[in-house]
């Protein structure tokens, strides 16, 4: 059986870029500032945990809210502009709240908030027990996945392509563009904040590590190594980068330069990511 802590990472992981590839995969969003609600849910719930005794799906449910409330503060901003301007928005963004919780007193500045409790799920379930949060964090990500199939299938998601692939097309058609773009950002940061959430129960601590911009070019690298705008890639992408943090972890070697490598690699052998290119393949000999 694989290591309980590295699947609940990986699934962590997986269900953050999916939440991303929503934004940029189905709406043509690039943000630069999705760390942003990953640590954001991730601060409030080890607070709401410690220091208030919140449940822990009580301490979720509300580090998923507060997601949600930056995704809107951030969205309103920042959905005003297109292309690269839009992305430069965020990452500008996301380093004034950086900073934010870097002087916030409850945030602990470096140190973060250490020994979070996993606490009693329901007031039941130990979640001491890795067995038992290895559940927890499986039954989140299916919730996660399950509601962004939903979002993405739906005419809902319909209009998000048809904004990504012509926006100009789609303003003429009569559609409100900006409130879709802002329901997608809020949506995709709501459950950007249910990963980070979790993320913060499994390994019991929350860190400026978290908020960092580094974490949004992690994200945005897993999606693109799996496939933007496919169901699938996002997953595959973030278990190859949490298999190679997890195996050069104590090597020493430089994870940058490996990360560096794959990518350099998977950009000239798999344009479309790995599961879109092997979608490619498989719709071409298909024909055959």
């Amino acid at each position: 059986m694989a290591y309980p802590v590295f699947v609940m990472k990986l699934l962590c992981f997986a269900l953050f870029a999916s939440a991303f590839n929503m934004l940029l995969g189905y709406t043509g969003l690039l943000s630069f500032g999705h760390a942003t609600f990953f640590g954001g849910a991730a601060y409030a719930t080890a607070h709401a945990v410690k220091v208030w005794d919140f449940e822990p799906l009580t301490g979720i449910l509300f580090g998923t809210l507060c997601a949600a409330g930056l995704g809107l503060a951030m969205g309103v901003v920042a959905i005003r502009r297109q292309g690269i301007y839009f992305a430069m928005t965020t990452l500008a963004l996301a380093q004034m709240v950086y900073f934010l919780f870097l002087r916030a007193g409850f945030t602990n500045a470096e140190d973060g908030i250490q020994n979070v409790p996993r606490g009693r799920l329901l007031g039941l379930i130990d979640l001491s027990d890795p067995m038992a949060m290895y559940a927890l964090v499986c039954g989140v990500f299916l919730v996660g996945m399950a509601v962004i199939w939903r979002i993405v299938h739906s005419p809902f998601g319909q209009v998000l392509r048809a904004i990504r692939e012509n926006e100009p097309r789609a303003v003429s058609l009569g559609y409100r563009v900006n409130r879709y773009k802002l329901a997608a950002f809020v949506m995709s940061a709501t459950l950007t904040g249910l990963a980070g959430a979790t993320k913060a129960l499994v390994f019991q601590i929350a860190t400026l590590t978290d908020v960092d911009w580094h974490m949004s070019g992690e994200v945005i690298l897993m999606t693109l190594l799996g496939g933007v705008g496919t169901m699938l890639g996002p997953v595959v992408g973030a278990g190859l980068i949490v298999a190679i943090q997890n195996v050069f972890a104590t090597t020493g070697f430089p994870l940058s330069v490996i990360l560096g490598i794959i990518f350099v690699l998977c950009i000239m052998l798999f344009r479309k990511g790995i599961i879109g290119t092997l979608h490619d393949q498989w719709r071409r000999y298909g024909r055959k």
